[in-house]
Parts: structure tokens; sequence; C-alpha cells
């Protein structure tokens, strides 16, 4: 006798990417690939509330449920658990290792969990695994995102990360670009800032930069940065539209460039996310590289320091590497590349 319908239990996904913007854009694919071989399922993902802009009017998702990590005591842990535990979720996905996670998704009851890589708190709560083998052969984090799904039979078409507009964002993007923008200027956000995890420019070749970058009637420059530091934050007939914006605000922005300009960090991804063209600066270490870290799905252009310099004149330790030195990466041939990039 065959299985009526209404007897089939629903699956019920979560997907936890409880880390920073980049991380959380480039787990995006993952509510779309399940969707498209499960469309009748319900999938949520867990974020921290300064990340879930990134998710909001996604039409893969069915929930965003916000992460506490403010409180870390027992008592909230649980309250934690108990909330999750109400969705009766049938499978949870931990795209970060982190032992409080990993118990909060325990103790709410889902049979199904897979984390990354091999610690003890999850052999003890008996959570399944994908391991990335010391990155070899190196692949995208998208991609080992997808890891996750693939435990199930999920195999990807597609690991391009996406974010989603409203029609009414749409208009509130054009209306800001038209307000910013005089003519047929190309519009050019340079975000300046980073988490601190990759290299990148001194403020002061920022600075040069922006103010080369300026003189071009044909561009018209605005920096990206929520907090523009003080080196950048008074350059004459230069605007700061993203001044204590919201993430979402910044997403509608972002969505009205040309072209950003940066290292690798969170808008960067954003604005792949977003189909705007980028232009970043990598490193070839492992950790940092455009292999690992690149941006996805849209128009973009890497710029990585000379062969010889990581091996010369880097000191060694990304988060300290200003790409100084003959061999590095200056803002007058930046300059020049992003007006070859633009086609011009």
């Amino acid at each position: 006798m065959g299985t009526k319908k209404s007897e089939v239990k629903q699956l019920r996904f979560l997907i936890a990417r409880i880390d920073r913007i980049g991380d959380v854009v480039l787990s995006t694919p993952l509510p779309r690939e399940i969707k498209r071989i499960y469309p009748d399922s319900f999938v949520a993902v867990l974020v921290r509330e300064y990340t879930k802009d990134i998710y909001l009017n996604n039409p893969f998702i069915d929930e965003i449920i916000i992460y506490d990590d403010s409180d870390k005591s027992l008592e909230s842990s649980i309250k934690q658990a108990q909330i999750i535990r109400s969705y009766k979720f049938t499978h949870a996905f931990m795209l970060l290792p982190d032992e409080r996670l990993n118990y909060i998704l325990f103790f709410a009851g889902i049979p199904y969990r897979v984390g990354v890589g091999h610690k003890i708190y999850q052999m003890l709560t008996f959570t399944k695994f994908v391991d990335r083998k010391k990155y070899n052969p190196l692949r995208h984090e998208a991609d080992y995102a997808l890891d996750m799904i693939r435990k199930i039979g999920i195999e990807s078409k597609s690991m391009e990360p996406e974010i989603y507009l409203t029609v009414k964002e749409k208009e509130e993007a054009k209306e800001f670009r038209s307000d910013i923008v005089q003519g047929e200027k190309f519009l050019i956000g340079i975000n300046a800032t980073s988490g601190n995890s990759a290299p990148n420019l001194s403020l002061a070749e920022y600075r040069k930069l922006i103010l080369l970058l300026s003189k071009d009637n044909s561009l018209k420059v605005i920096v990206t940065d929520k907090e523009p530091p003080k080196e950048i934050s008074d350059i004459p007939e230069i605007e700061y539209p993203f001044i204590n914006n919201s993430l979402r605000e910044a997403i509608i922005k972002f969505s009205a460039l040309d072209l950003l300009v940066s290292n690798s960090t969170g808008p960067m991804h954003i604005c792949a996310a977003l189909k705007v063209p980028t232009l970043s600066l990598f490193c070839p270490l492992t950790a940092c590289s455009p292999k690992l870290w690149g941006p996805l799905g849209n128009k973009s252009k890497i710029i990585l320091p000379k062969e010889n310099y990581c091996h010369t004149q880097c000191p060694g330790d990304p988060k300290v590497c200003r790409y100084e030195g003959d061999s590095g990466i200056n803002a007058e041939t930046l300059s020049e590349m992003i007006k070859s990039f633009l086609n011009r």
C-alpha cells in the first residue's frame, strides 16, 4: 500500500551561519539548492541580528531566526534551544564550527545535524561532519558550504550567491543614484575598511586613490564605509552616503553602483550577490586566496601584488600587509586599472 501524501513528513531544514557578512552572503546558495530539490520543504536560517538583512526578501527562506550570543549563559542557551525546538527541524547545517551552537542544536532535538571538522563536542553529540581536508584541493568557500547539502544527496547546480531586492527597494536605489550622479557618470564606490582579516591598502593610499579618481569628470566617487576613518573622511567634493546606514540600507545603495573597489570584504560579496561589478585587492596566501574568497556571479577583476612580492617584501602577516613596496599595489596603478576595467 502506498504512503498517503498527508502521512509524508515535511523536511524542515535549518542553515546556521553565525559569523560575518561575507560568510553569510556565501551561504545564500544553500536554501536555493535545497528548494530546487525539495520545493515543499521548510527552510530557515539562523544568523546574527546584524546579518539578517542579507536574507530579507529571499524567496527560498521561510523563516529568519536570530542567534543570540550576547548572553552565553546556560539559561540563555536553553532558551535558544527551546525556540529552535519549536520549529521541529529534521536537518541542521552548521557552517561554522561552534561548541555552544553545536549543543544548542543537539538539545533542540534535531535528528540530523552536520558540522565542519572533527571536534570532540561533535562526536559527543553524534553530529555528522564534512571535512575540508586542509583545503586540498583549494575550492571556493561557497563550494565548501555546499558540501553540507551534498551530505544528504543534493548536488548543486550553482554556487553563485544572491541577495534579493523588492520592487520598492529597486526604486529607492534608482532614486539614490539620480540624487547623487549628474549626467552619464560612472558611480564608483570605495570601501576602505574591512574586518582586518585580509591585506588592504593603507588609508593614506586610499586617500590618494580617491583624489586621483575624483579628478576624472566621467566618474562620481563615493565612500561606502559605514564609519569612514578620519584619514578619508574630509575629502572635498566626496560624499559619504553610507554613514550609519543599516545593512539593508547599505545593500540598496550598493545595488546602484557601477563598480565597488575594496579588498576582500563583506561589501565585495554583497555587490557580487547583487551582480554589481567589483575590483578587489587580494593576497595569494591560501587563507586569503581569491580561489577561496573571490567574488562570484558578477563581472569582477582581482588585483594581486606581483608574483615575487610575498617572498621578498610582504611582512608575512595578511592582517598588517598594506601592499607597500616596488612590487606591491599603489593608488596610481590601481587608478589606471579601474579606468581600464570600465572600458575607457
